[in-house]
């Protein structure tokens, strides 16, 4: 139906916007990092690939939250979201596509969004579908 829609569509917007308040916020720490200490790029990569899965991790689970059913649907499409705005600014802004291994860390990226709205519904006392 559509309140069934836009309930579920306002819980994907509702991820996908905790995910980039997550990605600005950790840009922000690690910028200032690189700027007033000795590290570097190369030594902060793996910081930086845990906080973009535990970010995708965040937004899957508040919009199934949110929702508070069918969490795959839902952190799947929080996730695929999150792609395709950093698919279109990478090909709009750098006119590159995606390399193999950014297809494979974005598939890697909507899969823990799918977990992480699995256990959000799970968590918030979701419905059961049989």
């Amino acid at each position: 139906t559509i309140i069934e829609a836009k309930k579920m569509g306002g819980a994907v917007l509702y991820g996908t916007t905790t995910i980039f308040v997550i990605a600005i916020v950790a840009s922000l720490l690690f910028s200032l990092l690189l700027r007033f200490t000795e590290l570097t790029e190369s030594s902060i990569t793996l910081f930086v690939t845990i906080i973009s899965f535990l970010s995708l991790f965040v937004g899957g689970f508040m919009s199934g939250g949110k929702g508070k059913t069918k969490g795959w649907v839902l952190g799947g499409s929080t996730g695929l979201i999150y792609t395709l705005v950093i698919f279109l600014f990478q090909y709009l802004g750098y006119d590159s596509l995606f390399s193999m291994e950014q297809l494979i860390y974005h598939g890697c990226y909507i899969l823990t969004a799918m977990m992480g709205g699995i256990l959000g519904v799970n968590m918030s006392g979701g419905k059961r579908e049989n």
